[in-house]
């Protein structure tokens, strides 16, 4: 079994990355207000997300154990994709107050994040400025092809990946 990796590095790299993401997300200066450079920065780190996401397609397809390599590959990019927006939005309303309804701590802007996310909008936070609305508007179409496009996507490298390992192999050529 030499070159596989165990079940449980497969689950414990993202939990990791992921609780790494989230002690960044609270603990890191975020003294930045939200201006061209920030929007310019939320552009280059979701940029840089779907450079991540392409990359961790090719290893599923290449991978030994793709479906783990997927579940490896979204539980480490959807976090991070939440956090790039509870960033944003934390700066946003930092640099422009009542941006919404009521004032976003960083965990407020994680809930407001997670609430877009997951299509609940419970209602008790909204967007009110200009720059907010069309902030949650780019995650609200980022979410749909974050849960559509990259899950179906994920899915072609997870079968492009099994065909791999159960493909017979090559014969050899002769010399």
């Amino acid at each position: 079994m030499t070159g596989r990796r165990p079940p449980v590095g497969a689950i414990m790299r993202p939990l990791a990355t992921a609780t790494a993401l989230v002690l960044a997300y609270y603990l890191l200066p975020m003294d930045k207000r939200f201006t061209g450079v920030a929007a310019v920065t939320l552009v280059l780190g979701l940029a840089a997300l779907l450079l991540l996401f392409v990359r961790q397609l090719r290893s599923i397809s290449a991978s030994s154990r793709p479906r783990l390599r997927a579940v490896e590959t979204l539980a480490t990019t959807v976090p991070l994709f939440l956090l790039i927006f509870a960033t944003t939005y934390y700066l946003l309303e930092r640099n422009v107050p009542g941006s919404f309804s009521e004032h976003l701590d960083r965990t407020g802007a994680l809930y407001f994040t997670l609430t877009v996310f997951s299509t609940v909008g419970f209602g008790d936070i909204v967007a009110t400025s200009a720059s907010a609305r069309i902030v949650t508007t780019a995650q609200m179409v980022a979410d749909v092809l974050l849960v559509g496009v990259a899950a179906r996507v994920v899915v072609g490298a997870v079968e492009t990946g099994l065909r791999r390992r159960e493909a017979p192999p090559a014969p050899a050529e002769d010399a």
